[in-house]
C-alpha cells in the first residue's frame, strides 16, 4: 500500500508536464470543435471528465506497488482478451468499425487499455527470466503480443493494433535480445509487406498507402486529409492565426480535427511557436520516463516503463508526421491531447506506472 514517505519521490515534474499537455489538448479541443453558428461543442467538457477519472485511475496506480499489478497481470491480460472478444461480437458499431462497449456514461474502448494489458504482461515474462530470452522467450512474448494485436485488427483498428509491436520489441530488446534477431525480424517484415499487401490490407488501407506516395491522384477521397492536413500546419506560419481564428480547423475543411488532426490545428492556430511548445512537452515527458526505467530498481520496473513509453512515444511521432502530411493516414490519436475518454484514461494509466516504478526505487 501507499506510504507517507513515498509522497516526496513522486516526479512532479513529470506529472506537471502530463497535465499540461492534457490542458493543451483540452483548449485546442474547445477551439476546433466550436461552432459559430451553435455555440461551444460540449466535446471539451467531456474530455475533461475523462482526465477527472484518468487522474482517479492513476492514483490507484499509485497507491499499489507496480509489483502487485504485474503479479496480476495474467489476470489483466485474460480479461483484456475477453473484452475484446466481447468488442468482436457484440461491440458498437461506428464509421464501419465495431471498436466500443457502450455504457450508460461513455463508451469504452478496450483496445486503448491493451497497451497497458500488453505492457504489464511482458514486463513479467520477461522480467521472471535471467539472461538474453531464447528464441522459445521470444516466441511465447510475440504469441501474447499478437492474440490481442490480431483482435484489434479484426475490428478492423490498425493503427491502435500496430501500437503494441513497439511494446514488444523495446521489453524484448532491453531483456537482452540481440541486434541481429531484431536485424531478421525487420527482415522478415519486409519480405512479408508483398504477401501482407496482397492478402492482410484492405482497399481502403492499400489507397491510403498510395495516395500518401500522390495525394493528387485522389484529391477528394482517400487523398484529401493528408492534402488538408498539410495546407492546415503550413498556414499558421511563425505566431499562428489565434485561437479559434484557424480557417482549415474552424470551417470543418479538416476531417476529424479533434481526433487524428488535433496537431494540425494547434500548427494553425499557434503557429510554430505553438508546434515548439507541444513538442517540447512531449520530449521532457518521454526523457523524464526514460529516467524512471533507467533509476528503476529491479528488471520489472525498467521492462514496465520501457514498455509503456515505448507504444507512447510511436503514437506521438507517427501522429505528429501523419498530421504533417509526412505518413500515410492512419487513425492514431495524439496521446494527452486528441479527443478520446478511453485513451485519456488508459494513457494517464500507463504514466501513473510510471510514476509508481520512480516513487518507489528506493523501497524494499
Amino acid at each position: 500500500m501507499f506510504e507517507r514517505r513515498l509522497y516526496y519521490h513522486i516526479d512532479w515534474a513529470l506529472l506537471i508536464a502530463v497535465l499540461a499537455l492534457c490542458a493543451l489538448g483540452v483548449i485546442m479541443i474547445n477551439s476546433t470543435t466550436a461552432d459559430p453558428t451553435r455555440g461551444t461543442s460540449r466535446m471539451y467538457l467531456t474530455q475533461l471528465y475523462a482526465i477527472v477519472i484518468g487522474l482517479g485511475v492513476m492514483v490507484v496506480m499509485l497507491t499499489l506497488d507496480y509489483r502487485t499489478f504485474t503479479d496480476k497481470s495474467h489476470l489483466i491480460y485474460f480479461g483484456l482478451i475477453a473484452l475484446l472478444l466481447y468488442v468482436m461480437f457484440f461491440g458498437q458499431v461506428q464509421m464501419g468499425a465495431r471498436r466500443w462497449i457502450p455504457l450508460k456514461a461513455f463508451n469504452l474502448q478496450p483496445s486503448e487499455f491493451a497497451k497497458v494489458g500488453v505492457a504489464l504482461v511482458l514486463a513479467k515474462f520477461f522480467g521472471e527470466n535471467r539472461g538474453s530470452p531464447s528464441w522459445t522467450d521470444l516466441a511465447i512474448g510475440g504469441v501474447l503480443t499478437a492474440i490481442p494485436l490480431g483482435l484489434i485488427a479484426k475490428e478492423p483498428d490498425l493503427g491502435t493494433a500496430v501500437t503494441l509491436m513497439p511494446i514488444f520489441l523495446a521489453v524484448a530488446y532491453l531483456a537482452g535480445m540481440r541486434m541481429r534477431i531484431l536485424g531478421m525480424l525487420l527482415l522478415c517484415t519486409v519480405l512479408a509487406a508483398p504477401i501482407a499487401w496482397k492478402f492482410a490490407l484492405k482497399d481502403y488501407q492499400k489507397s491510403r498507402i498510395s495516395t500518401f506516395l500522390d495525394p493528387s491522384q485522389d484529391a477528394r477521397g482517400a487523398g484529401y486529409q493528408q492534402i488538408q492536413a498539410r495546407i492546415t500546419v503550413g498556414s499558421g506560419g511563425l505566431t499562428g492565426k489565434g485561437f479559434k481564428q484557424g480557417t482549415q480547423g474552424q470551417l470543418r475543411f479538416l476531417p476529424v480535427a479533434h481526433n487524428d488532426f488535433i496537431f494540425s490545428v494547434l500548427a494553425e492556430e499557434q503557429g510554430f511557436a505553438g508546434v515548439l511548445v507541444a513538442l517540447g512537452l512531449y520530449l521532457f515527458v518521454i526523457l523524464r520516463a526514460l529516467e524512471a526505467a533507467r533509476l528503476a530498481k529491479d528488471r520489472l520496473g525498467a521492462y514496465l516503463v520501457l514498455g509503456v513509453l515505448a507504444s507512447f512515444t510511436f503514437q506521438v511521432v507517427y501522429n505528429v508526421t501523419m498530421s504533417a502530411g509526412l505518413a500515410p493516414v492512419k487513425g492514431l490519436t495524439l496521446p494527452l491531447m486528441s479527443y478520446g475518454g478511453s485513451s485519456m484514461i488508459a494513457t494517464l494509466a500507463g504514466f501513473g506506472l510510471v510514476l509508481n516504478v520512480r516513487m518507489r526505487r528506493f523501497t524494499n
